[in-house]
């Protein structure tokens, strides 16, 4: 891997500031037109505000709602062509802001858990697929087979679903690809699941000196009692923004390249970085 200027992998930085939004409201259990009409309500929060871009939780457009998407699919999750998509569209068409919603998708009979990528001009421009399902999803979904990375006015940003986010390799893969943001759709809850994210994020921050973008769930969904307290962090590891753990709430946070060029000087861990998973390795017994 190279780098030149704080450019991993030679991708040149972006020209000028993007600014990010991350959503946070309660899911009603199974109601994608409900879910679909907050979304949409959002979007239009997030263009008054000036984002360029939102993201939502995971699988907000059903709630996270295992059992539900697993009875019935093709009620509860999103199908290719859904027309219950149609106020997300025209949000995003009308505002000209682009959205990453969650949601399960049903595709050839398979399940996915899902991140959809809306454009400014209110087309599904493509999905990510989660690639590292927690426990309790392997029975109903398959997992990804690609990461995702986007570009956005000059910005290139990595795409991950809540577990994703708790493997240090998987954020790595966006910044070895050019990405200079980690954006994640999630469900962490009460307890254990705020411990490790307010882990996770900054470690996967200042590890691959990026922003990272942390979009969750509030109120019950799927039996877990979600934490809120949706996030960005900056290039450092430090928090930027963050949200309360129990309310509606969208926040914001301008990315600069200035920024992101001063971190990874400073913190030149991208571009010292050596792939030792290839390298022999000595091993000795202790007596």
């Amino acid at each position: 891997m190279t780098e030149v200027a704080g450019r991993p992998g030679g991708h040149p930085l972006p020209s000028r500031p993007i600014r990010i939004a991350s959503a946070q409201a309660q899911a009603q259990a199974g109601d994608i037109e409900a879910n679909t009409a907050t979304v949409a309500e959002m979007i239009r929060e997030a263009a008054r505000a000036k984002a360029r871009l939102v993201v939502f939780p995971e699988k907000f457009l059903s709630g996270y709602e295992p059992d539900l998407i697993h009875a019935d699919p093709r009620r509860y999750a999103v199908q290719p062509d859904d027309p219950r998509l149609k106020p997300i569209a025209d949000a995003c068409r009308e505002t000209g802001t682009a959205a990453i919603v969650g949601a399960a998708f049903h595709d050839q009979d398979d399940l996915y858990v899902s991140a959809l990528v809306i454009g400014a001009n209110g087309e599904l421009v493509t999905r990510y697929d989660k690639q590292q399902l927690f426990q309790s999803e392997r029975e109903i979904y398959r997992e990804g087979a690609a990461g995702c990375t986007l570009e956005i006015d000059g910005w290139r940003l990595g795409l991950g679903i809540c577990y994703d986010s708790g493997f240090p390799e998987h954020a790595r893969a966006a910044a070895l690809d050019g990405c200079h943001a980690y954006v994640v759709s999630a469900l962490f809850s009460v307890g254990n699941g705020y411990h490790e994210s307010r882990t996770w994020f900054p470690a996967r921050a200042l590890d691959n000196t990026c922003y990272a973008v942390l979009s969750n769930h509030i109120g019950t969904t799927g039996g877990w009692n979600a934490c809120g307290s949706s996030a960005i962090w900056g290039p450092d590891g430090r928090l930027l923004a963050e949200a309360g753990p129990d309310r509606p709430e969208l926040i914001t946070a301008d990315l600069d390249p200035q920024v992101l060029l001063a971190a990874r000087d400073s913190e030149p861990l991208l571009r010292d970085l050596r792939d030792t998973t290839t390298h022999p390795r000595t091993r000795f017994q202790l007596t």
